[in-house]
């Protein structure tokens, strides 16, 4: 419970929402008994090091530009450049406790995701964790290159027939619109949104706005750890 706490203060001192707080309370828990972790389209994400305590990450990046920004911020114990979907290219089956991949699947079409999930599967002993998306939502590139349009969508039934328990994150998907977006005024329907993902959302994830998946690989603690409510 300390633990919990010093996290969500250095969150908020760091400017996170109180939904963003909960994803990433989320995802500590899930991550738990695990000390190496692969973060797939890692981007300049600090998740890992900074805000989970991880002993030792390798972040894989396909976009040139963030690769090297999180090179030169070393937000990473490790980084690698390359294409996902060709990721046991790079890495030795079982090399890391878990792999995770935090708003990436949707970026790929539905078959180059599949064979993204079964990859990840293949190079973690004990957890695989994918953040996305509850179904297909809308998104475009920003920039030439930076691999950001959305391809695809997820389900938690389809997720939960591959063998991951799925959680409702972010609230009701009702309540944002296209990059997940708050309706207006945003403060007010960011509290509602908080709430209801305490209440309801995290145990109904067919409601919410994006989805936790959390797989225990065989030969693992079958027990998923935390995702606490």
């Amino acid at each position: 419970m300390k633990n919990r706490i010093s996290l969500i203060a250095t969150l908020l001192k760091k400017g996170y929402d109180p939904n963003a707080i909960l994803v990433r309370l989320a995802v500590r828990d899930a991550l738990q008994g695990c000390d190496s972790v692969l973060d797939v389209g890692c981007g300049l994400s600090t998740t890992l090091k900074e805000e989970l305590g991880v002993k030792s990450t390798t972040g894989f990046e396909g976009y040139r530009p963030d690769f090297e920004e999180a090179k030169r911020r070393r937000t990473q114990d490790e980084m690698v450049f390359g294409d996902a979907r060709n990721l046991t290219d790079y890495f030795q089956p079982k090399q890391f406790d878990a792999c995770i991949a935090m708003d990436v699947i949707e970026h790929f079409t539905k078959e180059g995701g599949l064979k993204l999930m079964q990859d990840m599967e293949k190079l973690a002993r004990k957890k695989v964790v994918f953040f996305t998306p509850k179904g297909f939502l809308p998104q475009g590139q920003f920039a030439e290159g930076d691999l950001q349009a959305h391809l695809s969508g997820w389900e938690p039934a389809e997720m939960e027939q591959r063998g991951y328990k799925v959680f409702g994150q972010l609230g009701p998907k009702k309540l944002r619109g296209e990059g997940h977006v708050l309706r207006r005024p945003a403060a007010f329907w960011g509290m509602v949104s908080f709430l209801d993902q305490i209440i309801w959302t995290s145990r109904n994830p067919d409601r919410a706005a994006a989805i936790i998946c959390v797989k225990t690989l065989s030969g693992s603690d079958k027990k998923t750890i935390g995702m606490e409510r």
